[in-house]
């Protein structure tokens, strides 16, 4: 398989300073200011011909869901007349063209106070980094939607009842694995800080931490006065995700629309991904002031908001020929665009699925 020039770089890198952590491996595959995934535009987003797609390329009810979630914040905190919502990691700005088009034609009041912001962070390396920095007015909500399961991750496995770091060697000029001792404390200590009980897993028993997450969430709050932290990823609660029957971790790469599990191939070609300890965050963010709100599933958000009340609502009003005139070939290519509406919020809810990603909701 040829080897890329990102791979060359860190082999390079690698034979000079030593093997490196995945963590900075994951980094540089991801954020490398010259050809990380991220960087260079081979992120490839959306619905479809992507490598993977998100909640707001399914469908635009997962926008306006959460914008009937903003207006209810926006009338809890009083209706003020300046509403700052921003958007981490905010792509091309898909969600935030729907969530504004949303309030302007359904409530005009929120519509005049929202001032929607976006920004993306730079490298990975310092979440502290926003490649754009709001003003000084503090944000009311800080927004991210499968974020975090991107920030680069140390990787540990059990051995002889001891907890290993993995580290990225090479060998026979190929990027490897390699395992030694945690490189910090705070790597070797993040398990026992939730009470996981690692060392009865057995040998070879795998984890991903998540350490930049920790900072995010320092540095969030830091931004915040008063307001709102809602944040949506895939993963859980540290007990639910570190289990005895996860023995492999949660670590999954994706490239040219499928799944695999070799992240050493293709540093900045493939995007690396890993599941969210939702209790780091929570913890963190009550260090920081915040109390937990909400702690659920995307379903169970998305049908509080209303999402299935809309999409009847959508049904009477859109497609009311898929039911009156199914004879008809109108009728016919009603029904179809029908039941692809319908099926994209059976996507969204699905229980074994998106339906699953959780919901973060901090409150200050």
């Amino acid at each position: 398989m040829t080897s890329t020039a990102l791979q060359q770089r860190i082999i390079e890198r690698i034979h000079t300073e030593g093997p490196i952590s995945f963590a900075e491996y994951m980094r540089v595959a991801l954020y490398d200011p010259y050809d990380g995934y991220y960087v260079t535009g081979r992120a490839r987003m959306g619905w479809e011909g992507s490598d993977y797609f998100t909640s707001a390329d399914v469908s635009t009810f997962f926008a306006h869901a959460l914008a009937r979630q903003l207006v209810l914040w926006w009338q809890k905190s009083g209706e003020p007349a300046r509403f700052i919502v921003l958007e981490q990691g905010a792509g091309k700005g898909n969600l935030a063209r729907e969530i504004v088009m949303w309030a302007r034609h359904t409530t005009p009041d929120f519509y005049a106070a929202l001032d929607y912001q976006m920004e993306d962070i730079r490298t990975g390396q310092d979440v502290n980094t926003p490649l754009a920095v709001s003003n000084t007015h503090a944000p009311a909500v800080i927004f991210s939607n499968e974020l975090i399961d991107a920030f680069p991750v140390h990787v540990v496995e059990m051995r002889n009842a001891q907890l290993h770091e993995v580290y990225v060697d090479v060998a026979n000029g190929r990027l490897c694995e390699v395992l030694a001792e945690p490189g910090s404390a705070e790597v070797a200590n993040y398990l026992d800080n939730y009470y996981i009980p690692w060392a009865s897993f057995g040998d070879g028993w795998r984890a991903e931490i998540n350490l930049d997450a920790l900072r995010w969430m320092q540095h969030t709050a830091s931004r915040m006065q008063h307001g709102y932290i809602l944040t949506i990823d895939y993963g859980d609660k540290a007990k639910a995700l570190y289990t005895r029957q996860r023995q492999r971790g949660t670590l999954a790469c994706y490239f040219q629309h499928q799944m695999n599990e070799r992240p050493l191939v293709r540093p900045g070609e493939q995007d690396i991904t890993a599941h969210v300890n939702f209790s780091a965050l929570i913890e963190e963010g009550r260090r920081q002031g915040f109390h937990l709100q909400t702690f659920t599933t995307q379903r169970h958000w998305l049908e509080g908001l209303g999402i299935h009340e809309e999409l009847e609502q959508f049904h009477q009003h859109e497609f009311a020929a898929a039911e009156t005139e199914r004879a008809t070939d109108r009728g016919q290519i009603a029904l179809l665009q029908w039941r692809n509406v319908r099926e994209q919020v059976a996507t969204l809810t699905d229980p074994d699925g998106m339906g699953n990603f959780k919901v973060l909701v901090l409150r200050r």
